[in-house]
């Protein structure tokens, strides 16, 4: 029987191409075995990495035809698409006011307090019809695609009522049928307490845990349930109800964790087994130990902090060397992180917390898939997982957070398709 096959797309003579073992070895990379392979080249078929190795090696195992596109990837770096592990696309009106305020003097919770921040994201989502509301996000999707993220997680959070959250989560499942990014659903029913019930929170926490999370569950419009555990926002108890009840209904389970003080929601996220805690920048050593011992991977988003001007940074460091699974996400929401750019945050990891490049590239690839519970399908090359890659106008890996501010990406491959292609010389 013969095993060459034709394939739909060949990659071929790439300076570099990354690629990550998983490993406990003292060398490893975030628990990864970091390869960077050279003359490589890359066929895929069926929307699936079909072969990966040296020209001779992939000659050997497929051929081309006349419908087969071929890239040459010379001087090229190819990359796993990035995994965007924490992010709130689900918006209607932008907060640039907010962000002059900012500027201004006012820190992010006397704006909350004004009427801002989440409650004026809700405002302006009720307001939405279902049909305005999937334009306006359909519109900052294709950005994530334009630097190099192929899968995001994708928070509701700005209804905060039930006919809302509903829409925001149908408004996601729809966006996945309509468009090639791929979006994995979290229920964030608990990110603030709306206005209406500011003076009766157990109403609506009540409302969470009988009739969203079970008609969510019910209809499969999530895969997760997030909860904000933070002061004035949900306790450690509030926190615990909404997610047990998440996990007897089926969804996985997040955390907002101690991002503007030390709650002890780390310790929370561990002891109920959350797929991710994420933020962390106030977390404590007993909050890095539960992690270390839970498995539950530490979203990292030095976005929202760089844009709420902070120095109050996540110690990326101390996680790295209790062995906590480092993941890295932009927090993309129109009040504290306005930005879909994946590399950007690599720049902001490395000058902020000291991440290593390769250090920064397996959080927002390998580890990031881990944080959506995709680390066996996502994030990664390798024979039989999906084609989602990415090729870069440079010469080395390094010079992805290196040579901030501007869109280095060439080409973008999806399932196999590609899904963006930058006519840019490569940079010398």
């Amino acid at each position: 029987m013969n095993s060459v096959k034709p394939v739909d797309l060949l990659i071929l003579n790439a300076e570099q191409v990354l690629c990550f073992q998983p490993s406990d070895a003292e060398t490893a990379v975030l628990g990864w075995d970091f390869r960077v392979l050279q003359n490589t080249a890359i066929a895929i078929k069926d929307g699936k990495i079909y072969k990966l190795g040296s020209p001779s090696e992939v000659e050997k195992k497929c051929f081309t035809t006349s419908s087969t596109q071929v890239i040459d990837a010379s001087g090229k770096v190819v990359l796993p698409g990035f995994v965007d592990s924490h992010t709130h696309p689900v918006f209607f009106g932008t907060r640039e006011s907010e962000f002059e305020m900012r500027i201004q003097g006012k820190s992010y919770e006397e704006i909350a307090r004004a009427g801002g921040g989440i409650r004026s994201s809700v405002h302006q989502l009720r307001q939405a019809s279902k049909e305005e509301l999937l334009l306006a996000v359909r519109r900052q999707l294709h950005y994530f695609l334009e630097y190099g993220t192929t899968t995001i997680e994708a928070k509701s959070g700005y209804g905060l009522s039930f006919a809302d959250e509903v829409k925001s989560l149908e408004v996601i499942r729809e966006l996945n049928q309509q468009q090639p990014l791929e979006l994995i659903p979290t229920f964030l029913g608990a990110h603030e307490v709306p206005d209406e019930y500011r003076h009766n929170r157990q109403k609506y926490i009540d409302i969470i845990v009988h009739e969203m999370i079970p008609y969510v569950a019910e209809n499969n419009l999530a895969e997760f349930c997030d909860v904000f555990c933070e002061k004035q926002v949900f306790s450690i108890e509030e926190s615990r109800r909404i997610l047990l009840a998440a996990k007897e209904a089926g969804l996985k389970i997040k955390l907002h964790a101690d991002q503007l003080h030390q709650t002890g929601a780390a310790e929370l996220a561990a002891e109920l087994g959350a797929t991710s805690a994420d933020h962390l920048e106030k977390v404590s050593e007993a909050g890095i130990a539960a992690l270390a011992h839970s498995g539950t991977v530490a979203g990292l988003l030095p976005g929202s902090v760089f844009f709420l001007s902070s120095q109050n940074y996540p110690p990326a460091r101390r996680l790295i060397q209790a062995g906590v699974p480092v993941a890295l996400a932009t927090d993309f929401n129109p009040g504290t992180c306005m930005s879909q750019s994946m590399p950007m945050m690599l720049t902001l990891a490395g000058l902020f917390m000291k991440m290593t490049p390769a250090e920064a590239i397996v959080a927002a690839t390998a580890n990031g898939a881990k944080a959506v519970d995709r680390g066996n399908q996502l994030g990664n090359l390798a024979e039989g997982k999906p084609a989602d890659l990415v090729i870069w106008n440079v010469s080395d890996y390094r010079q992805i957070p290196y040579h901030f501010g501007v869109n280095l990406v060439n080409v973008v491959i999806k399932n196999g398709k590609i899904v963006v292609q930058h006519k840019v010389e490569q940079f010398q």
